[in-house]
């Protein structure tokens, strides 16, 4: 509601554009992978096997960090935009994200994926855009290790045995049920790879050297319960995302449309 009432309904979409650019080699990456490492460590791809389930996840969660860590830097300097601006601001003024930068000096420029991605080059080199690549794969790992095999099993349980594959019903249910627990389960280390990738703090804010740091600062200052923040906001947007996927990926649509190129 705060950030509808200062930046209007379209500062709820803020980071959308590097959303809609690079999630879909982010989820390519991730799903193709898993099949492809599932192939190799498992005779048909199809046989239960839950560790070698699990270490196929994993190798998709380490191949998807090429794009992931830096698609999340960009959404988060351009999603944290407007908090900053009302930090700097005080509170009687209404927040405005019309400035950036990574230095010490302010641009006074309107934000945005372009020009976050040229400061953060500029002054860093491409390392800034990896910042934070450890936290990252702390996550991504997990995630995959966890979301992977549960996803398998579960549509397993609704495979039609006539068209040897479950229906897109199921399979979306599946990607909703096993999305969502992995991504409650590794909302800490979100949490962790969010504060460390934030470049840009507010008044009385910490600054992080690394996962440990920030985890210690986290515990002595917030306490415990800071770990699970946004578990509930990461369920309801994972889940959807997964099911939406997962569910296509299985019924067959890209096959579908590079036939028509073939």
């Amino acid at each position: 509601m705060k950030t509808a009432r200062a930046d209007g309904f379209f500062g709820m979409y803020r980071g959308a554009a590097v959303n809609l650019t690079l999630v879909t080699p982010e989820k390519a990456i991730k799903l193709a992978a898993n099949d492809f490492f599932r192939q190799l460590l498992m005779e048909d791809g199809m046989q239960r096997n839950l560790k070698m389930e699990m270490l196929a996840g994993c190798g998709a969660g380490m191949c998807q960090v090429v794009v992931t860590c830096p698609m999340e830097m960009l959404k988060i300097q351009l999603q944290d935009a407007g908090r900053l601006a009302a930090h700097h601001q005080g509170p009687a003024s209404v927040p405005s994200s019309r400035s950036y930068t990574t230095g010490p000096a302010s641009t006074h420029k309107r934000p945005s994926a372009a020009l976050i991605a040229w400061e953060l080059l500029r002054t860093q080199g491409l390392a800034g855009l990896y910042r934070g690549l450890g936290a990252t794969l702390l996550r991504d790992i997990p995630f995959s290790v966890i979301y992977f095999p549960l996803f398998a099993n579960l549509n397993n349980l609704g495979i039609d045995e006539l068209a040897g594959k479950a229906s897109f019903a199921h399979s979306f249910t599946s990607g909703c049920v096993a999305g969502s627990v992995a991504a409650v389960a590794v909302t800490p280390l979100d949490v962790l790879k969010t504060r460390i990738q934030t470049l840009k703090k507010g008044l009385g804010e910490d600054t992080y050297s690394g996962i440990t740091d920030c985890a210690r600062k986290l515990w002595s200052r917030e306490g415990p319960s800071a770990f699970l923040k946004g578990a509930g906001c990461r369920a309801l947007v994972i889940a959807p995302l997964f099911g939406i996927a997962q569910g296509v990926y299985f019924i067959g649509i890209g096959e579908r449309v590079l036939k028509l190129f073939e």
